[in-house]
C-alpha cells in the first residue's frame, strides 16, 4: 500500500513547501513595504502578494483532499494520474502567485489553468469513489462489466 501512495505523499510535501514559500513571500513583502501585522492593507504591491498567498491557502485544503481521494480511488499505483495532476496544479499555483505579485491581470491565465486541473481531480475523485462504492457495497464491478461488453 505504501508504494502506491508515496507519490501522493511527495506531491503533498511539495504543496506544503509551496505554501511555506508563499507565506515567506508575505513576510518579506511586509518588511519591504513596512506593513505591520495585523494590517492587511498597504501599497498595491503588498496587497497583491498578500491576496495571492491568501487565495492559494484557501484552495489548499480542497486540493489536498481531492488529490488523495483521486489518488486512492481513481488512479492508484506507479503511473498515477492524480500525482501528475497534482504536480500540474502546484505548478499552476506557483505561476498564479508570481503573476499576481506582478499585476492583478497576471494571475488570470494561471488561475484558469489551475482551476481546470482542480476540476479534473474532482472528476477523478467522483468517478473513483463511485466505482469503488459500486464494487464494495453493491458487488458490481462496472469496469469489468464494461470491459466484457466491449470485447
Amino acid at each position: 500500500m505504501l508504494d502506491e501512495v508515496v507519490g501522493l505523499g511527495a506531491v503533498t510535501m511539495l504543496g506544503v513547501l509551496e505554501q511555506a514559500y508563499f507565506s515567506l513571500q508575505v513576510i518579506h513583502a511586509r518588511r519591504k513595504y513596512k506593513v505591520s501585522p495585523p494590517s492587511t492593507s498597504g501599497p498595491p504591491e503588498f496587497e497583491r502578494i498578500f491576496r495571492a498567498q491568501a487565495n492559494c491557502s484557501e484552495y489548499f485544503p480542497i486540493f489536498i483532499t481531492i488529490l488523495w481521494t483521486s489518488g486512492v480511488f481513481f488512479s492508484p499505483g506507479e503511473a498515477s494520474a492524480a500525482r501528475v495532476c497534482g504536480l500540474l496544479y502546484l505548478y499552476g499555483r506557483l505561476r498564479y502567485f508570481w503573476g499576481y505579485a506582478e499585476s492583478a491581470q497576471g494571475r488570470l491565465a494561471p488561475l484558469y489553468f489551475s482551476a481546470k486541473v482542480l476540476w479534473v481531480l474532482i472528476g477523478f475523485s467522483a468517478v473513483g469513489v463511485f466505482l469503488t462504492f459500486c464494487r464494495v457495497y453493491l458487488d458490481v464491478d462496472l469496469l469489468q462489466q464494461l470491459g466484457s461488453a466491449l470485447f
